[in-house]
């Protein structure tokens, strides 16, 4: 399914953090890819004891510190923790390492800056787990823009209903931002790496009443590219009434195609359900068709192959620096902050019309 150019797949990874999403997603994707992971630990030396032994990594550390002095010189290091964690990860990191980052690159943008001027004054090669740009459904919409079949993209709508069991995530219970923060930023990252980065930022961000102890948990977000470009986020993760009305889509729209994916992960979740890639070309003169393709992969773990790569591909000389590194997705951070401040400042009044 995933077509590799690394010209060094056997880089040693060790990774940092044992917590679900590296045993759902991390691991699984790197056992599909043939990527070499020799070492892992968790501030929990259970669960990194118990992960090792799920997927054959050799070497369990107690703690970062230890990981770190026993790193080699050729490794690659995956950091998957909670954002409060990661500066201070970050500043420990040997000068020079390539590092992977678990999304977001911070809570905020002086975070984020933060992370930024720590990876550059210490030469670090990092690159940000934005892997939703590299779902295998994804790749497929680049393959059709890059051949032509969708024309010039003039439509990108992002539309999640579903109901998201945030229990899951204990650490988010506190956190000040959670939906765009946490979820939506997959979107929005996905938006500007297709189309660029916006000219400006509408948003709205809510809370529900039945998740009294959450920030806001339902997003609409307008990428604005000017007249002729939409690019829109609407997110719903209260639907609590049952599957068969729960939806979430990709939709293209371009000047000579379009295409539509169900993506199943969140339906359900965390069981979720199979994806769908439907697509149409325009042909003068005929009624538009609309076709199914068979996808082999999904956004969870397949994804997570793609953002290792670049960053592999990178160490290995087959490209400058990773289409994700944090030079590229600091200006993802950029755009949740400003979806931030626009639904803080509020909409114009209509009353002030009257």
């Amino acid at each position: 399914m995933h077509q590799r150019n690394i010209a060094n797949a056997q880089l040693p990874v060790y990774i940092i953090g044992a917590g679900g999403i590296v045993n759902a997603a991390h691991l699984p994707a790197y056992r599909l890819a043939g990527f070499n992971v020799q070492g892992i630990c968790d501030i929990d030396v259970t669960k990194a004891q118990t992960t090792a032994a799920a997927f054959g990594i050799p070497h369990v550390f107690e703690c970062p510190e230890e990981m770190l002095q026993q790193l080699p010189t050729n490794a690659v290091v995956d950091i998957a923790v909670p954002g409060p964690a990661l500066i201070p990860l970050l500043q420990q990191i040997p000068d020079g390492t390539p590092v992977l980052l678990q999304k977001p690159m911070g809570e905020n943008m002086q975070e984020a800056q933060q992370i930024l001027e720590i990876c550059r004054s210490k030469k670090l090669n990092a690159a940000v787990n934005f892997q939703l740009r590299y779902a295998p459904f994804i790749l497929e919409v680049k393959k059709m823009l890059q051949s032509g079949q969708l024309g010039e993209i003039n439509d990108i709508e992002i539309n999640v209903s579903v109901y998201t069991p945030w229990h899951l995530w204990d650490f988010l219970m506190q956190s000040p931002r959670v939906e765009i923060l946490y979820h939506s930023i997959h979107y929005v990252d996905l938006i500007r790496h297709m189309l660029g980065n916006p000219q400006t930022i509408y948003a709205k961000s809510t809370r529900h009443p039945s998740m009294p102890k959450l920030a806001a948990v339902r997003s609409n977000i307008i990428m604005d590219y000017g007249d002729m470009i939409r690019g829109n986020i609407f997110t719903n993760h209260c639907h609590n009434y049952g599957k068969p009305k729960q939806h979430s889509y990709i939709k293209f729209e371009g000047s000579k195609g379009a295409v539509l994916i169900n993506f199943g992960a969140l339906i359900n979740y965390p069981r979720g359900e199979a994806d769908s890639f439907e697509y149409v070309f325009l042909q003068e003169g005929q009624e538009p068709v609309w076709q199914e393709r068979k996808i082999e992969g999904s956004w969870f773990p397949h994804a997570f192959i793609g953002s290792m790569e670049q960053l592999m591909l990178s160490v290995a000389g087959g490209k400058n620096a990773p289409d994700n590194s944090v030079e590229d997705c600091i200006h993802t951070m950029a755009c949740v902050e400003a979806a931030y401040a626009s639904s803080e400042q509020g909409g114009i009044q209509p009353r002030q019309f009257l």
